[in-house]
């Protein structure tokens, strides 16, 4: 009798964590990703200010697998699910195939949303992957570069405006590195333009930075912010973006345009379209964002072989963070390994376990919320940075810390 087939598409939190978890499982698994490697995101924006190197956030997906036997991991791009026939359609490049499955796992993640303008791409890239990250690196340091050999004052001010759009947890990471960057990193090290009189400007709709944090660590960020020297342009809206800079409306009515050469948008995301096209065939209502409406137990209405995790899946009171992802991933992969081994699952409905939310400001300087604890300042930037150490020694020693 032939091994039960379990395809997973996505290597990020939720797809890892899930083959992860299926180990020990009577069945041959299968991970089709876009990417060979599996990537902490968190920490892009350290990429992108040239902290870290891509390698040590981005473990490839077989490396991390090498030993579980029951996994086959292929580099994909999913174009069709046949949910009638049970088959995923992928190709890489030119070359097409198909893998059928008898489990689907769909935890393809989500990319940058630009709220309907999807030009500003071009002139404000993303920070959802390793692309977007070494693609910002070469825009923030060429900026100063291009700053050190050139004479007309009024280019040299565009080129040293850097202009974040997007207060969340990126957006917050991003300017205060950006604002260390320019103040300390690059200090003393040009000749002809001082790094420390850059501006960096942080926009969000928001009143303060954070808002899924609280209003008062929010006002706290924002004074660590203004501290560090970035200036905020709050209760604003993106209402374009070109080449040489940005228009933005205020919530008061009024306008307002910032000259700058090099910008990154932190602001929005959107499911995979993958989640769309789940929808129309099984009937499952798409949400907010493109994320899909699943059952109590993470499976489609009238399809209980499929399961859509993470940031895919729409399901009240988990925001889409990275534990979203993994504690949706431990659920529906220990209820896979019930029903292979016929027993019923230790529990039949997803309940999520909030462990809290974090961002770093600068060297120092964080907040953390954990239930009603409230942390800023050093301790919030001890904790989280021994909670990002943690995760970053599991990638490297594939013990599974996720």
């Amino acid at each position: 009798m032939p091994r039960h087939r379990i395809v997973i598409i996505g290597s990020g939190f939720a797809g890892l964590t899930a083959a992860r978890r299926l180990k020990k499982a009577d069945a041959d698994i299968t991970i089709l990703a876009r990417t060979s490697h599996h990537l902490f995101q968190p920490l892009l924006y350290q990429v992108a200010t040239g902290i870290l190197s891509e390698g040590d956030i981005a473990p490839t997906t077989r490396e991390i697998l090498r030993r579980q036997k029951n996994v086959t991991v292929l580099q994909a791009l999913v174009e069709e699910i046949d949910v009638e026939a049970r088959v995923v359609k992928w190709r890489n490049h030119n070359k097409y195939e198909q893998t059928e499955y008898d489990t689907l796992i769909v935890a393809a993640g989500a990319g940058q949303s630009y709220f309907g303008n999807d030009h500003f791409a071009v002139f404000a890239p993303g920070m959802k992957t390793i692309d977007d990250a070494l693609e910002l690196r070469a825009r923030i340091f060429g900026a100063f570069e291009l700053a050190e050999i050139e004479t007309d004052p009024a280019l040299v001010g565009k080129l040293l405006t850097f202009v974040v759009v997007g207060a969340g947890p990126t957006g917050v990471e991003m300017a205060g590195q950006i604002r260390e960057l320019a103040s300390h990193t690059l200090k003393g090290e040009f000749r002809n333009v001082d790094p420390t009189k850059a501006r960096v400007i942080l926009v969000d709709g928001a009143e303060h930075p954070l808002p899924p944090f609280g209003e008062k660590l929010g006002h706290k960020t924002e004074e660590a912010l203004a501290k560090l020297g970035v200036e905020m342009k709050m209760n604003a809206f993106v209402t374009d973006v070109d080449a040489e800079g940005v228009t933005l409306k205020y919530k008061s009515g009024e306008e307002e345009r910032i000259e700058s050469v090099c910008k990154v948008w932190a602001a929005g995301v959107s499911a995979s379209p993958l989640g769309r096209a789940l929808g129309e065939a099984t009937g499952a209502e798409v949400a907010r964002a493109g994320r899909v409406t699943v059952n109590k137990d993470l499976t489609l209405p009238g399809h209980p072989e499929i399961f859509v995790l993470g940031d895919m899946m729409a399901f009240p009171g988990v925001p889409g963070v990275a534990q979203g992802a993994i504690q949706s991933a431990r659920f529906a992969a220990d209820t896979i390994a019930a029903r292979l081994t016929g027993r019923a699952p230790k529990a039949t409905e997803f309940v999520y376990n909030d462990k809290g939310s974090m961002a770093t400001i600068a060297r120092f300087k964080a907040v953390v919320k954990m239930g009603n604890t409230k942390l800023t300042g050093f301790v919030a930037w001890v904790a989280w940075c021994f909670l990002h150490l943690l995760y970053i020694v599991g990638f490297k020693s594939q013990v599974g810390t996720l």
